[in-house]
């Protein structure tokens, strides 16, 4: 397979990993939308999110959390993307999860959810972080390059698949928003829904 091939396969890749993005940041603002109707009282949305979801919300985010860690892996060991200390954090906020996810929504375990919930808002804090260095909004920390000399945090490695607008940070950010929507959807209940509850499943 010649260099040339290789470099488009990967170029392809990231475009997928950037498609990926968009549509969760959809899903993310659908979301949020349902959250704020709910809150002022239209609930109906939110309860048809509910009945689409009802007993899937953990494969849900354990798609989302393996999908996150596959890419982050392609991005370092395949494209050859020098992560940075920024990159690091995020990692450890998501790699986890798409272990405890898997065991979780394997036993059915809703009430786990909550405790997974405190490493996507970490995860998503540091993301915005990240990305408001990437667009200059902030001064970039010297640890950045120090972690990662030439580039810093502040590279867009993605920038020709980025639709303009994307960085790796912001994918991150869209796939622990979509974890900690899942993740609260995964630790709501009413006294009807435990009437329809799976028996193995536990909330």
């Amino acid at each position: 397979m010649t260099l040339g091939v290789i470099t488009t396969r990967i170029k392809d890749t990231i475009y997928v990993f950037s498609g990926l993005g968009v549509a969760g940041q959809v899903i993310v603002g659908l979301l949020m939308l349902v959250g704020l109707l709910a809150a002022l009282g239209v609930r109906s949305p939110l309860d048809a999110v509910r009945r689409l979801l009802w007993g899937y919300e953990l494969w849900a985010a354990f798609i989302v959390a393996a999908i996150a860690t596959g890419g982050s892996l392609f991005f370092s060991l395949v494209a050859n993307f020098l992560p940075c200390e920024l990159c690091w954090y995020q990692r450890i906020s998501m790699y986890p999860l798409s272990i405890l996810l898997l065991i979780v929504a394997w036993h059915g375990d809703n009430r786990a959810a909550r405790y997974l919930l405190p490493l996507p808002v970490v995860g998503a804090g540091t993301s915005i972080y990240h990305i408001l260095i990437g667009y200059g909004a902030i001064k970039e920390p010297n640890t950045c390059q120090i972690s990662a000399p030439g580039t810093g945090c502040g590279f867009n490695w993605i920038k020709p698949e980025s639709f303009g607008y994307l960085q790796i940070e912001t994918l991150a950010l869209t796939g622990f928003l979509l974890l900690i929507g899942f993740l609260v959807l995964a630790t709501l209940e009413t006294a009807e829904d435990a009437a329809t509850l799976p028996a193995d499943a536990e909330r």
